[in-house]
């Protein structure tokens, strides 16, 4: 690990300090760190297709929109082996949150996330790659013995 030494306006560390007693961070290099990793996560173009990651897939849809519900699920059932975890909420009387945990292969993760969200009636559908090796590094950086 490497010490840094680096020069920032008064505006931007207070917004570090706050994000580090939100987070409840232990120092400002942890908070540092982690938003690096979260940049450089968001900053990647593409992940390699056969690259394995896990995905957080989180769309809104309307459940009235006729068949909507039924190719959803068929999608999922489609794609069991893509599957960790889905969380369902019903948001009001016609919209529902999906919250879905996904593992594999980049390339069948973005292909089925774009399956799930080009379905008429699914609004806000956002896909987050995170590649399966940033678990170990973030682990040996943040091991709680």
């Amino acid at each position: 690990m490497q010490r840094i030494t680096i020069t920032i306006d008064d505006d931007l560390l207070e917004t570090i300090d706050k994000i580090s007693t939100q987070r409840g961070y232990a120092s400002r290099s942890e908070t540092l760190r982690d938003l690096v990793r979260d940049a450089l996560t968001r900053a990647q173009p593409t992940i390699d297709g056969e690259a394995g990651c896990y995905a957080a897939l989180t769309y809104v849809y309307e459940h009235e929109t006729r068949d909507l519900s039924r190719r959803l699920t068929s999608a999922q059932h489609s794609h069991y082996d893509l599957s960790v975890s889905t969380l369902h909420v019903h948001i009001d009387g016609h919209d529902c949150l999906e919250i879905s945990v996904l593992k594999g292969k980049a390339a069948e993760i973005k292909a089925f996330a774009d399956r799930v969200v080009t379905q008429r009636g699914v609004r806000f559908g956002n896909l987050h790659l995170i590649p399966a090796d940033h678990g170990a590094d973030h682990r040996e950086m943040h091991s709680h013995d």
